[in-house]
């Protein structure tokens, strides 16, 4: 590596900053290691983390341990480092609201305990590696300027660094610095698509800005089982959601969910399905902005595409790239990305969970006359096309897949309470007419099987009985829960369905979303010690971060897949406020809801 930080860490010690218009992952060296800018899925500028050049480090000097944390409610990190001679720690951050122009990158070296002492590198290399910085020099005041493949950057606070080049001669600024206890020591980092950006206020302005408006987005959930959990997801879902655009699934790509086995994938865009989870699960405490945010980029996708909606969309709703490779080494065990197949994938439960989004906002009256139109949209789509194959929820071969069905009938029921009274006949006999139609998805034993082909059980068919497509007391329902613990349960982690005869371990790991779903459906049945213990178990599958991917391997206690995965947090939020209220609670009220 050119900025010789060392070789990537396991992915429980990655922390993320994130502004809403790009993420950054920082290693416990205090090496920020993977940034794409200006946008989530631009070029990375930062790509260690998976063999490319490019890395800006704050690393103490001399021997130390790591440690961190999250400031509650923010995606503001610190971390920390006990040193032979004391106590440093270094306040990250990305100035938040961003903008979606230019990125600020905020880092602030504090003496804690005794002086602080560390050493700084700046290597910036645009288009994951093949871009150092040009025309590189410093200004009258002390700042560092530069162009790095198409964006401009300036560097505040390192007029001492000099040039040097690295291994693979990309330029590099170093500079040691050294704080006084009890001091600290700003570092700011700008990096923009555009010229004549306005002047950057006062590092201390930048940071009561960011600590501010991180503060007035984050809600209380004070109804959760467990409330700092949720705010940090929700601060995750916030930070990984563009203003007037859409979340991204995850804020890397290329992550192996399994070491050699060419599972690597670019999650660096907005699933349909994704951005449908996180707005359902807000809206049960509250109309907060990730349900409206929500609302308004599936609508306006509906509105656009109908029935040829795409599984998934860049941020700005544009099409996601064909898959190829760049050539780098890859994170160990993996392989690099960029783009993804699925886009060209049909998804029928996408248009069953936009329809649950769509019911979610109406019960808060938070369903506009786009958001009427674009469900039309959606239950017209489901309508053509149910009997169709699709791709499923986990993006595999076309079948008739029973969830995808089901998911529509909970989505057609659930908006029925919210049309006139002509739509919403005509939607609850469609649903009458795919449950019906579902009959030859029922397994011998009574419980609900994958495809009317594939008699496997599958952790999905929890979702049927949790989003009302059937009532929780059907028997097919307490059957498929008693089937995915009996049959997908490892010490409370649960997969998403048996490969094969191997071992479940050895094919994949468990999905932390099929965790947080089987605690709902205990929940449900009114089995609160099962509830309490699948939520706790997978709650706690994350490092100190506290982010999560979307597999966790269960014998080596290490997250797989790309980081954080948005839906895993979005469904923690879901899973903490349903664990937190008696049985049934949760889908009477619902129920009353739906019916006044």
């Amino acid at each position: 590596m050119s900025t010789d930080i060392g070789d990537p860490h396991v992915l429980r010690e990655y922390a993320m900053l994130a502004d809403g218009h790009r993420g950054a992952l920082i290693g416990p060296r205090g090496e920020i290691s993977w940034m794409c800018a200006p946008r989530w899925d631009s070029d990375a500028v930062f790509s260690e983390l998976i063999g490319g050049n490019g890395a800006f480090a704050i690393t103490p000097r001399g021997r130390f341990v790591w440690g961190g944390h999250y400031e509650d409610g923010s995606l503001i990190w610190r971390s920390r480092w006990v040193t032979t001679d004391g106590i440093t720690e270094c306040r990250e951050a990305l100035a938040y609201p961003g903008d979606p122009r230019r990125a600020i990158l905020l880092r602030r070296l504090v003496a804690v305990q005794g002086d602080a002492c560390a050493t700084l590198t700046f290597a910036p290399a645009y288009g994951f590696g093949r871009y150092g910085m040009e025309q590189l020099a410093r200004d009258e005041h002390g700042r560092w300027h530069a162009h790095c493949g198409p964006l401009r950057l300036t560097v505040h606070g390192v007029a001492d660094a000099t040039v040097t080049d690295g291994e693979a001669g990309i330029p590099a600024l170093r500079c040691d610095l050294k704080v006084a206890e009890g001091d600290h020591h700003d570092v700011v980092v700008e990096l923009s698509d555009q010229s004549g950006t306005a002047p950057l206020a006062h590092p201390d302005a930048l940071w009561a800005a960011t600590e501010s408006a991180w503060e007035a987005t984050l809600p209380r959930f004070d109804a959760s089982i467990s409330p700092r959990d949720a705010r940090h997801s929700y601060a995750v879902l916030r930070g990984m959601t563009t203003p007037g655009g859409g979340m991204v699934a995850a804020a890397t790509m290329s992550l192996p969910e399994r070491a050699q086995e060419s599972r690597n994938y670019d999650y660096r865009y907005v699933w349909i399905r994704d951005q449908c989870y996180a707005g359902e699960a807000v809206a049960l405490d509250g109309p907060h902005p990730v349900l409206d945010e929500a609302v308004e980029f599936v609508a306006n996708r509906l509105l656009a595409d109908g029935p040829d909606l795409k599984p998934a969309y860049r941020v700005g709703g544009s099409a996601v790239p064909d898959e190829c490779s760049l050539e780098l080494p890859g994170y160990p065990g993996g392989t690099d990305v960029l783009g993804n197949h699925a886009h060209g994938q049909f998804q029928l439960d996408a248009f069953g969970e936009a329809l649950l989004l769509f019911a979610a906002a109406a019960r808060h009256d938070h369903l506009d006359a786009d958001g009427h139109r674009a469900a039309a949209a959606a239950a017209a789509a489901i309508a053509n096309r149910w009997r169709e194959p699709d791709a499923g929820v986990w993006e595999l071969e076309s079948r008739h897949w029973t969830h995808s069905r089901l998911t529509c009938v909970a989505g057609l029921r659930a908006i029925a309470t919210h049309v006139p009274p002509r739509d919403a006949a005509e939607y609850e006999t469609l649903a009458d007419t795919i449950l019906a139609a579902s009959a030859d998805c029922v397994h011998v034993s009574g419980r609900w099987q994958r495809a009317p082909d594939d008699p496997r059980i599958d952790a999905a068919l929890l979702v049927p009985a949790l989003r009302g497509a059937v009532p929780p007391e059907d028997p097919r329902s307490t059957a498929t829960l008693r089937a995915v613990v009996a049959e997908l349960e490892d010490d409370a982690f649960v997969y998403r369905f048996r490969h094969d005869t191997r071992p479940l371990g050895q094919a994949e790991g468990a999905f932390l979303l099929c965790g947080f779903w089987t605690a709902m459906a205990c929940q449900q049945q009114g089995d609160m010690v099962g509830a309490t213990r699948y939520f706790e178990r997978n709650r706690a599958a994350c490092g100190p971060p506290a982010l999560f991917g979307e597999e966790f391997d269960v014998e080596q206690r290490q997250l797989r897949g790309n980081l954080p995965q948005a839906f895993v947090h979005a469904l923690l939020i879901e899973s903490s406020l349903r664990v937190a209220q008696p049985p049934h609670r949760a889908s009477a009220s619902r129920n009353r809801k739906e019916t006044t």
